[in-house]
């Protein structure tokens, strides 16, 4: 009897084996279509973004349909990590594409990930809104900076909503703290080069009148 029921307990396990590595396999795919994407849309090169994006979204469905009845893995972690840089760069790509705009901002029912998942992932939407508006500083674009600064305020006060349990969360709280330290030093650059150019502005209009 112990026999059998050994066999019973290996075979299902096998299974749980083939069906996590290649779980894995999905995962790793989508975490680099991603991060394809996420280098594409800062080079302004939506048509790229697009198709990684997609690719991702499909690499992604396929994922979740190959853990149906095995709730064990598919909470593993590795399938919410995957569900969190989709919505990263989801979340991204609109930002971008629209300049700021938020009225196609997706939610996590339209992107069909996790709620957890959804929102650590806007959380890392706020470091690359900052790496946005450091290129915007750059080409003297702080109109725009500014914008993209409020938008990443705006993401960390509705995390700072969601004051629960990391057990709920997927440690969220981390991500909502690292969030609040990157705005603060985009802010002081923002603040920065705008006296700055202001500054350089000032020295250029009293040069034309000596």
């Amino acid at each position: 009897m112990l026999k059998e029921i050994s066999i019973l307990i290996r075979e299902n396990f096998e299974v749980k084996d083939k069906i996590r590595e290649e779980g894995l396999k999905i995962s790793r795919e989508i975490v680099r279509e991603c991060r394809t994407a996420s280098f594409a849309l800062h080079a302004k090169d939506f048509e790229k973004a697009v198709h990684s994006i997609e690719m991702a979204g499909k690499a992604l469905k396929k994922l979740e349909s190959r853990f149906e009845g095995h709730a064990d893995i598919y909470h593993a972690g590795f399938v919410e990590h995957a569900q969190q840089e989709y919505t990263e760069v989801s979340v991204l790509y609109s930002l971008l594409k629209d300049n700021g705009k938020t009225q196609n901002f997706p939610s996590p029912d339209e992107l069909k990930v996790e709620y957890a998942a959804y929102l650590n992932g806007l959380g890392d939407v706020v470091g690359e809104l900052r790496r946005h508006v450091l290129d915007l500083i750059r080409d003297d674009s702080f109109e725009k900076a500014e914008v993209f600064l409020g938008i990443m305020e705006n993401i960390h006060a509705a995390l700072m909503d969601f004051d629960y349990p990391d057990a709920i969360t997927g440690g969220l709280r981390r991500k909502t703290d690292v969030s609040r330290s990157l705005i603060e030093k985009t802010r002081g650059d923002v603040v920065n080069s705008i006296q700055q150019k202001k500054l350089e502005l000032a020295m250029q209009s009293l040069e034309s009148r000596l």
